[in-house]
């Protein structure tokens, strides 16, 4: 899996999993990436609420889809709700580094020594440790390590890793049991240390 640079723009975003769904069957069908652009533009098939919206979720989507290797289309789309949320995931960590790491730093140690709770402190602790190590990261404010916190949080309740006490300082890791296909993509195409992140393993 490629490293894209540290990113702090999931302080905009959320999992779309519906659109990444939308985006996967008409990229199946046969639509270009292009076309998947004009309709967004056009007939708003993303359902957003504005414009500017339609474009950030279109271009984020995109980004995700693109960071995956294709071949993942057709098991996408024969896999359930809640396999398919888990590729949806996958994208994004894929898109964005600083969320894989915190997905395999913080919550695959978690699951690795028993622990089932992901707590507030876990985050601030995570963020202190990257901003000691990556100058990008040393110059984002606190409000925006918030933001991103509660972002990530979110992406992980919409795929079924976190339960959905949204608004308490600590969480519940719900540890997802992977479908053989979607394992073995993940393995067979570089995406291993996913798999290792999802399952909570060394």
């Amino acid at each position: 899996m490629n490293r894209n640079k540290y990113s702090a723009g999931a302080v905009k975003f959320a999992l779309w999993f519906m659109e990444f769904r939308k985006a996967v069957w008409l990229l199946e069908q046969g639509k270009s990436f292009d076309e998947i652009k004009e309709l967004s533009i056009t007939e708003n098939i993303f359902g957003a609420s504005t414009p500017a919206r339609a474009a950030m979720i279109q271009s984020t989507i995109t980004a995700r889809i693109k960071n995956l290797d294709s071949s993942f289309y057709p098991l996408f789309l024969d896999s359930d709700v809640a396999t398919q949320k888990l590729y949806s995931l996958t994208g994004s960590f894929a898109h964005d580094t600083l969320f894989f790491d915190f997905m395999y730093e913080v919550v695959r140690e978690k699951m690795i020594i028993g622990t089932s709770v992901l707590a507030d402190a876990d985050i601030r602790i995570f963020f202190k440790n990257k901003q000691a190590q990556d100058e990008v990261v040393a110059k984002w404010t606190d409000q925006t390590l918030q933001r991103l916190g509660r972002s990530y949080k979110t992406q992980l309740y919409e795929a079924g890793i976190l339960d959905e006490r949204t608004r308490a300082a600590e969480r519940k890791i719900l540890k997802p049991i992977l479908d053989p296909v979607l394992k073995h993509w993940l393995e067979d195409y570089g995406y291993g240390q996913v798999s290792k992140a999802l399952e909570g393993v060394r």
